[in-house]
């Protein structure tokens, strides 16, 4: 089986800076499409940013835009989501989302666990 495990949330002042990482537990699976998706209690799941690997396209929400940026390590196949510029409004669980290979058989709309963002005043 392949899972996706988030790192890198905390608590951080606003103004400040997190990364974080979203690896998949099996060094074969090679992504095809990845996202982050966050949400606050009493909140939709919404899409934060997303990247297509091979083409490079990138889309990124309202709020991301010029402080998040998505990237993917290819040879960890991980993925990463640079948070500049935090807001108190930033707060909430990131999930990281993806499909890809694992050998002949496509695994599509993979979850991560979750990892907690808290930004403070």
């Amino acid at each position: 089986q392949v899972q996706l495990v988030e790192s890198g949330g905390g608590l951080v002042q606003a103004g400040g800076s997190l990364r974080l990482s979203c690896a998949a537990s099996r060094s074969s699976f090679s992504f095809v499409v990845m996202g982050w998706y966050r949400q606050a209690p009493g909140k939709q799941r919404e899409l934060v940013a997303s990247l297509n690997p091979t083409s490079g396209l990138t889309n990124y929400s309202d709020s991301a835009k010029g402080r998040f940026t998505i990237s993917t390590d290819n040879i960890k196949n991980t993925v990463h989501l640079q948070m500049n510029s935090l807001k108190p409004e930033d707060t909430a669980i990131y999930y990281c989302n993806a499909g890809g290979w694992f050998g002949r058989i496509y695994k599509s709309d993979l979850w991560g666990q979750g990892t907690q963002v808290t930004v403070s005043s």
